[in-house]
C-alpha cells in the first residue's frame, strides 16, 4: 500500500514539474517574441533618433522638440502605460481567471467608455492650457523665444496624440492577458516608420516651404498614433473582444458605476500618485536641463533613447510578460509559483543587466558616435551625451529590476507600498541634483535617476522578502559570482576597445565605424556569456529553469 501512494506521489510530483517546466518554457519564447518585437523598437528609433541629430543637430528647436513631445508623453505614462495599466491588467486577470471570457468582455467595454470620455475632455484641456504647460516644463526655453513658441505649438499638435496611446494601452492590456503579445510589442515599431518618413521625406518639403522642418516631426508623431492604435483592432476583433465604447450619457453612467471600474478607479488613485512621482522627476529634471546649456535636453534626450534599448529589451519585456502571469498566480492563491516567476525574472535581470551597464559606462562614447556623429551633431555633442549615458549606466540594473519587482506589487493589487518607495526616492534623486548639478551639469541629471533607481529596487526588493512575497530560490551567490566575475573581463576588454580606435575621427568612414562597433558589441557579448559559462552557469538550463 504504502509503495502505491509513494509512486503516485511520485508521479504527482513528475505531473507538477513538467507543468511547471511547461510554464516556464512559454514565459520564455512570450519574453522572447517582446524583447524580438522591442528589438525592432529600438532598433528604429535609433534610426530616427540619428536622422534627427543629422539633421538638426542638438539646438533650441531640437529642444523644442524633445519638450513638446516629453509633455503628451508624460500624460500618456500618467493615464494610459503608468496608473491604468496598472490597475487594469490585474483586475482584468482577476475577472478571467474568475468569471470567465463573458463577463471580461463586458468589463472591458465599460472601461473602454469611461476612459474614451476622459481622454476627449483632458484633449481639449491639454490644447488650450498648452503655453503654461511648456512654460511649467521647461521654462528655460523662454531664452530663445523662436525655440519657446515652436514648443507651444508643437505641444498643441501632438497632445491628441496621449488619447490614440491610452487607447492603445487599453488595448494592449487585454491582447496581453490573453497571451497575445506580438501584436503590442510589434505597435511602437509604426511610430518610429512614421517619424522616420516624417524627417526624410516632409521635413526637406517643410524647409523648403518656408516652414520649420522640425514640425514635420511632430506630423510623424501624430501619424505614428493613428497607426498604433488601428493595428490593434483586427487583433481584438479576432478574439472578440473588441470594445463596444457607449455614445450615450446613459452608457457612461452606466459603465461610471460598474464595480470592475470603480474597482480600477479606485486602485489608480495610489497609483496615479505613483507613476506621477516619476513624471514631477522627469518635469524637474527637464525644467533644470531648460536653463543649463543650451542643447542640454537634446543631450539628455539622445542619451535617454540608447538607454531605453536595454532597459525596454530586458525590463519592459520582462514587465509585460510577468505582470498577468503573476496576477493570475495571485489570484489562484499559488504563493510558490508567485515567488517562482519573481525569481525567474530577476535572475534574468542581473544576468542580462549588468553586461548592459558595463558597456554603458566604458564604452559610451563609441555607440554615441556611430548612431549620432553625422552632419549637424558635433563631436562636442558627442561627448555632452556620453556623459548623460554614462549616467545612466550607473543605475541600469536598477532602473530594469524595477521593471520586475513592481508588477510584483500590482499583481497583488497592493500599489500604495510602490507609491510611499517612489516618493521617498523622488526626495533623494532632487537631494542628488542639489549636489551634483554644480558639478556635472546635465550629466547629473540622469546620474541621480540612476542613483534613484537603484534605491527605488532594493527598497522593493526588501519589502517582497520583508512580506515573505518573495522568498529567493537556492544558488544566488554562485550565480552574482558568476556573473561579477563575467562583468569584469568584460569590462578590460570594453575599456580596451574604447580607446584603442579614434571613433571620432572617422566622419567619412560611416560603414567602418558601424561595422566597429558592432564587431566590438558581437565580440563582448560572446567573451561575457562564453566566460559565465566556463565558470559553470548552463546558460540553456538557467533561462528554461
Amino acid at each position: 500500500m504504502s509503495v502505491d501512494v509513494a509512486s503516485k506521489a511520485h508521479h504527482y510530483s513528475r505531473l507538477a514539474l513538467l507543468r511547471l517546466n511547461s510554464r516556464t518554457v512559454s514565459l520564455l519564447k512570450s519574453a522572447s517574441t517582446v524583447s524580438l518585437w522591442t528589438l525592432a523598437s529600438r532598433i528604429t528609433g535609433l534610426v530616427r533618433e540619428s536622422l534627427m541629430a543629422a539633421m538638426f543637430g542638438a539646438s533650441a528647436m531640437t529642444d523644442a522638440f524633445n519638450v513638446a513631445f516629453r509633455i503628451p508623453n508624460l500624460f500618456r505614462r500618467l493615464f494610459a502605460e503608468g496608473a491604468f495599466s496598472q490597475a487594469f491588467v490585474p483586475v482584468l486577470a482577476a475577472s478571467k481567471a474568475q468569471n470567465g471570457d463573458a463577463a471580461t468582455k463586458i468589463v472591458i467595454d465599460k472601461v473602454a467608455t469611461v476612459l474614451a470620455w476622459a481622454l476627449v475632455v483632458t484633449c481639449v484641456v491639454g490644447v488650450a492650457v498648452a503655453p503654461f504647460m511648456v512654460w511649467a516644463m521647461a521654462s528655460g526655453l523662454q531664452k530663445e523665444p523662436k525655440g519657446y513658441d515652436a514648443a507651444v505649438w508643437m505641444t498643441r499638435f501632438m497632445f491628441p496624440y496621449i488619447g490614440f496611446m491610452s487607447m492603445v494601452a487599453l488595448s494592449s492590456g487585454v491582447l496581453n492577458t490573453y497571451k497575445r503579445f506580438a501584436i503590442p510589442a510589434a505597435t511602437p515599431v509604426l511610430l518610429n516608420i512614421s517619424t522616420i518618413a516624417a524627417a526624410w521625406w516632409l521635413a526637406p518639403w517643410f524647409s523648403q516651404s518656408a516652414m520649420e522642418p522640425i514640425f514635420a516631426m511632430a506630423v510623424g508623431v501624430m501619424v505614428g498614433g493613428v497607426l498604433q492604435l488601428g493595428l490593434q483592432i483586427p487583433a481584438l476583433r479576432r478574439l472578440g473582444l473588441l470594445p463596444r465604447i457607449g455614445l450615450s450619457w446613459s452608457a457612461i453612467r452606466t459603465a461610471w458605476a460598474d464595480p470592475a471600474t470603480k474597482n480600477i478607479t479606485h486602485l489608480m488613485a495610489p497609483a496615479l500618485l505613483g507613476v506621477s512621482v516619476a513624471q514631477i522627476s522627469l518635469l524637474i529634471n527637464t525644467q533644470i536641463a531648460s536653463h543649463l546649456a543650451t542643447g542640454s535636453v537634446s543631450w539628455l534626450s539622445y542619451a535617454d533613447r540608447l538607454m531605453e534599448f536595454p532597459t525596454a529589451m530586458l525590463g519592459v519585456a520582462l514587465g509585460v510578460v510577468l505582470m498577468p502571469q503573476l496576477a493570475a498566480a495571485n489570484a489562484s492563491g499559488n504563493a510558490k509559483d508567485y515567488s517562482a516567476l519573481l525569481d525567474w525574472g530577476l535572475r534574468i535581470v542581473v544576468l542580462l543587466a549588468v553586461p548592459c551597464a558595463v558597456a554603458l559606462l566604458l564604452f559610451s562614447q563609441p555607440l554615441v558616435a556611430v548612431l549620432f556623429h553625422y552632419k549637424a551633431f558635433t563631436a562636442f555633442d558627442v561627448a555632452q551625451t556620453a556623459l548623460a549615458l554614462q549616467g545612466w549606466g550607473v543605475g541600469l540594473v536598477g532602473i530594469v529590476a524595477i521593471k520586475v519587482l513592481a508588477p510584483g506589487y500590482y499583481a497583488r493589487q497592493d500599489i500604495k507600498t510602490p507609491v510611499r518607495i517612489a516618493i521617498a526616492v523622488l526626495v533623494i534623486t532632487q537631494l542628488l541634483n542639489w549636489a551634483l548639478v554644480p558639478f556635472f551639469k546635465h550629466a547629473a541629471l540622469s546620474l541621480s535617476i540612476g542613483l534613484g533607481a537603484v534605491i527605488n529596487a532594493l527598497w522593493l526588493l526588501v519589502g517582497l522578502r520583508m512580506q515573505k512575497s518573495y522568498l529567493p530560490e537556492p544558488g544566488w551567490l554562485r550565480f552574482l559570482l558568476q556573473v561579477i566575475l563575467g562583468a569584469v573581463v568584460l569590462a578590460f576588454f570594453l575599456g580596451w576597445a574604447a580607446q584603442a580606435f579614434q571613433w571620432l575621427d572617422m566622419p567619412g568612414q560611416h560603414l567602418q565605424r558601424i561595422g566597429g562597433v558592432a564587431a566590438v558589441i558581437l565580440g563582448a557579448g560572446a567573451l561575457y556569456l562564453g566566460t559565465v559559462s566556463l565558470l559553470g552557469l548552463n546558460l540553456r538550463q538557467f533561462l528554461r529553469r
